[in-house]
């Protein structure tokens, strides 16, 4: 039995996100008829809120910009990193290496930020259905052909499109039902965080730089500032060191708010407000960046590491890449796995970029204040990973951390999932 008209769509996009709601928009500009279907009523309470100065060039792709420059988030001109004697580096400033308005970027409340990115895809003529749950994929030969969905009040409905974009955020979809998730072998932190009302926030352009503040074993606090005095603060460590001596979150926190002097004097004045959040070891890729008539995008695809705020921009850029390959493809009339060859590279190419450097982080041997006094020439390179100029050729870069730091292998996963008798095309690859 066909599907009834309504219920077909060129593609679906599960989750409103920063990548599905960029993906949606995108391939509606196009001119594709999209249904995004997300499980939650916006707005919603999500982590992630610090913003690179390349998240500019999909938000100005998909006409946010306006609405950004007239929001209430706190500017973000650098990014700082602090000692475990609480000694400030010299922050790097955006705007000494690239004189671009994008050199400005900003803290955001996500709550706000994504419920403005879900409402600019309505605007586009993105179909949206919000508390509709994808509960599982129709196929037809192994192909995905579309969705089942339920609504919260329990109807249910078979959507059909001859693509299906999984932007479904850390509860990753895909991965879930197919067992593709990989951890990464050395990321395995946790995450303890909560707010502040009121702390202390550094005068002049530094009032909205996000720190990173060093603790022992090489973990580390974040310290971003957002709208109306309220500051994100949370430790980033291996679980075996926040658990050593107590399971408590509060408790564990306050312990290691003692560790670094920095930290310890800029909560001081503020009071916490809300509840401790805790998140598990949580560093993973997919094995497969698609499938045939599915492709993953977001986190649903992979998360790394919060260390350098690169979350949100793999989000927006993932989604807008993926959205651009489900666009050639509909136009070629074939959405195989194999169209999506040359997306999973370029993104995993941009992901192994900020990993090299994740990793160089977590090193004991690595400061960048030693990488930057032997090659000085090198400052130019890493402030763009750290912008998140991610797809570009870093080998330089990287040669110079490699005497300072271990550096990994690519991990072997994120291609299609093509079937032996697929072969890709060298159009397509």
């Amino acid at each position: 039995m066909p599907p009834h008209p309504h219920q077909a769509y060129d593609a679906i996009v599960i989750g409103g996100g920063p990548a599905g709601s960029t993906a949606a928009t995108v391939l509606a500009q196009r001119g594709r008829r999209v249904l995004l279907l997300e499980k939650e009523k916006f707005p919603r309470y999500h982590i992630g809120e610090s913003l690179m100065p390349h998240c500019y060039f999909p938000l100005q792709r998909i006409g946010m910009l306006d609405w950004m420059k007239a929001s209430h988030f706190p500017r973000k001109y650098s990014v700082q990193f602090v000692g475990r004697s609480g000694k400030v580096s010299q922050p790097f400033y955006f705007f000494e290496h690239w004189d671009h308005e994008a050199a400005c970027t900003w803290q955001v409340r996500r709550s706000e930020f994504d419920q403005a990115l879900l409402e600019n895809a309505r605007r586009h003529g993105v179909a949206v259905k919000e508390e509709t749950l994808v509960t599982g994929f129709r196929t037809a030969n192994g192909v995905v052909v579309g969705v089942q969905a339920r609504e919260r009040k329990g109807l249910a409905h078979d959507f059909h499109a001859p693509v299906t974009i999984d932007a479904s955020g850390r509860d990753a979809f895909a991965i879930a039902r197919a067992g593709w998730r990989q951890r990464d072998p050395e990321l395995n932190k946790i995450a303890i965080w909560t707010y502040y009302q009121d702390a202390l926030r550094d005068p002049g352009l530094d009032e909205g730089a996000t720190t990173v503040a060093y603790l022992p074993q090489k973990g580390w606090f974040w310290y971003i500032p957002l709208p109306d005095a309220l500051v994100s603060v949370g430790i980033v460590a291996e679980k075996e060191y926040l658990y050593r001596d107590a399971r408590d979150p509060a408790a564990i926190f306050h312990r290691e708010v003692r560790k670094n002097p920095w930290i310890e004097q800029h909560l001081a004045p503020g009071r916490q407000v809300g509840r401790f959040w805790v998140t598990g070891e949580y560093s993973y890729r997919s094995r497969y960046c698609a499938a045939d008539g599915l492709v993953l995008t977001g986190d649903a695809f992979a998360f790394l590491d919060p260390v350098f705020s690169s979350g949100v921009f793999l989000a927006l850029r993932g989604g807008e890449l993926a959205a651009d390959a489900v666009d050639r493809a509909l136009a070629a009339g074939d959405a195989a796995a194999c169209r999506f060859a040359g997306y999973g590279r370029e993104l995993r190419q941009g992901m192994e970029a900020m990993r090299k450097l994740v990793y160089a982080f977590y090193d004991e041997q690595f400061h960048f204040r030693r990488l930057i006094d032997r090659f000085p020439h090198l400052r130019g390179d890493l402030t763009e990973c750290l912008i998140g100029n991610l797809f570009r050729d870093f080998g330089a870069l990287f040669a110079g951390v490699s005497e300072f730091a271990r550096l990994p292998e690519p991990l072997p996963y994120g291609t299609p999932l093509i079937g032996a008798a697929e072969p890709c095309p060298a159009s397509t690859s």
